[in-house]
């Protein structure tokens, strides 16, 4: 190798690493000719450049969505469905590398991190499946010589608004079941995981889907995110964040009668009974409350427990919390990541503070981390409070952080009443050994997913996954219901009579 080689390869090396728009089968910069860094969580480190997209770059993919989707409207729902499996099968393909890049942009534990990308591989043969299996209705009509039946049609151009703490996993549930049904995606990932939803697109392209199906646009939310949603020609918009975002999009949605499915968090919550197996629920507990450093909608902040278990349930978690180790995702020893950013970890500590104001007890934790070589990153200590109020704070609001309160309470009545007494309603969960309580409780939580002797986390992509209350608005991700999303019913009738028929005024 000469040396001018040598050098070439140098530059190479070093060169950024930049990430541009998905446009019409082709990747562009924008009109504004800017870029925003990409960072790594664990220390900071610049992980490359993305584009930064203005109002104009969305009238471009959406242009591109709605001439693409007008012909792939028309093509037979399973020869949609090959493209899907082609998309399946590079996913899996390609698991490991689509895993190490979400930790890297992340944080969240290689483990984790390969169990996302794994739903997303699920949901591709799933909804793939779903293209033979697009069922409509047939029924008698109250006519003679008269046939009728329902179909589903495509919606036409879904936007889709999708988070940094399941960046693979939640595009997946949103992308693949619009496709399927035969609309265009426009798609804005979060600005903190731009990298994965470059990878996932350039997979959409090697698939071979034609152009102009899937655009992607990076961006800010109040650029991208408000284009998308104000477009006359984007028909329904999705979205998972916070829950100000969301009522924000659902108001000006209302106002352009245009559809929203929306996902917006929770305050879950593990009830542990008097007659629980603790060991099992403190398992259930610690994966719940501080896997993904409790950067999960479905994470566990609320531990509700019988008055008479509560000590006991408090020394072993505390034991288990010591055992969690801290650092960098990609080292396969370690339990607990960084958090995404430095606001995300003054925000964490900020409600710690609130904890202590309110009375709760800090048990453990309480503390931004900084020795071990992790003062660089955003690492924050697992933190239990005890002795919570049920209307204090830090039992209300999202944390969205690895900080978990001790509620106690004296009966499963109690516990159902405190679970169910926050703004949102995603995922619940109960350990007990009694299988009347155990139903009782199905019953009764007030939540869209409830879990029995298992954590609040993990959601199987065939059932619908969705909330109640504050946490969306009626529609759900992933299985057969997230079809509803992206189709309309059309009734369908075929009058074979030879004469004009008039329902119910002839037939009674």
């Amino acid at each position: 190798m000469n040396n001018q080689t040598v050098q070439e390869t140098a530059k190479k090396d070093t060169a950024v690493k930049k990430y541009l728009n998905f446009i019409n089968g082709e990747w562009v910069d924008s009109e504004s000719g800017k870029y925003t860094q990409n960072t790594n969580p664990v220390n900071g480190e610049v992980l490359g450049e993305v584009v930064a997209s203005t109002k104009a770059d969305v009238e471009k993919a959406v242009q591109a969505a709605k001439e693409a989707q007008k012909k792939w409207r028309n093509v037979p729902a399973p020869e949609r469905a090959d493209f899907l499996y082609k998309v399946a099968y590079l996913l899996k393909e390609r698991k490991e590398e689509l895993a190490q890049v979400l930790t890297k942009e992340m944080g969240k534990v290689i483990a984790e991190a390969r169990g996302e990308v794994q739903e997303a591989i699920d949901m591709a043969f799933y909804m793939a499946g779903e293209g033979r299996r697009m069922f409509g209705d047939t029924v008698p009509s109250e006519l003679r010589n008269k046939f009728a039946m329902s179909v589903r049609v495509p919606v036409g151009i879904a936007g889709l608004i999708t988070p940094w703490n399941f960046p693979i996993a939640i595009a997946s549930w949103k992308s693949l079941p619009a496709l399927v049904t035969g609309n265009a995606v426009v798609w804005k990932p979060a600005s903190e995981t731009p990298f994965l939803a470059g990878e996932f697109v350039k997979i959409y392209e090697e698939a071979g889907l034609p152009k102009g199906l899937v655009n992607l646009v990076y961006g800010s939310g109040s650029e991208v995110g408000n284009a998308i949603v104000e477009h006359p020609d984007v028909d329904i918009v999705s979205f998972t964040g916070s829950n100000e975002v969301g009522k924000k999009i659902n108001g000006r949605a209302g106002e352009l009668l245009k559809r929203t499915s929306l996902e917006m968090g929770g305050k879950n919550a593990v009830t542990v009974l008097e007659d629980a197996d603790i060991d099992l629920a403190v398992d259930g507990i610690v994966w719940s409350a501080f896997g993904t450093s409790g950067q999960r909608c479905t994470a566990c902040s609320r531990i509700i427990v019988h008055e008479s278990v509560k000590e006991e349930l408090e020394q072993k978690l505390m034991k288990r919390m010591e055992m969690l180790k801290l650092g960098d995702g990609l080292d396969e020893s370690i339990d607990v990541g960084p958090v995404i950013n430095r606001s995300s970890l003054e925000k964490i500590h900020e409600y710690v503070k609130i904890g202590k104001d309110e009375g709760a007890k800090l048990l453990k934790g309480g503390e931004i981390v900084t020795e071990n070589g992790l003062d660089k990153g955003n690492f924050y200590a697992p933190t239990l409070f005890t002795n919570v109020k049920s209307d204090m704070r830090i039992a209300q609001e999202e944390i969205f952080g690895p900080v978990a309160s001790i509620i106690p309470v004296k009966s499963l009545e109690e516990a159902i009443e405190v679970n169910n007494s926050v703004e949102f309603g995603l995922s619940s969960s109960i350990f007990t050994a009694d299988v009347n309580r155990a139903f009782q409780a199905m019953r009764d939580l007030d939540t869209g997913i409830v879990y029995i002797n298992a954590g609040t986390t993990g959601a199987e992509i065939h059932l619908p996954f969705g909330g109640t209350k504050g946490t969306g608005n009626g529609h759900r991700d992933s299985g057969v219901a997230s079809l509803d999303v992206y189709t309309e019913w059309k009734s369908v009738y075929i009058d074979y009579s030879g004469k004009i028929q008039r329902a119910q005024i002839d037939n009674y």
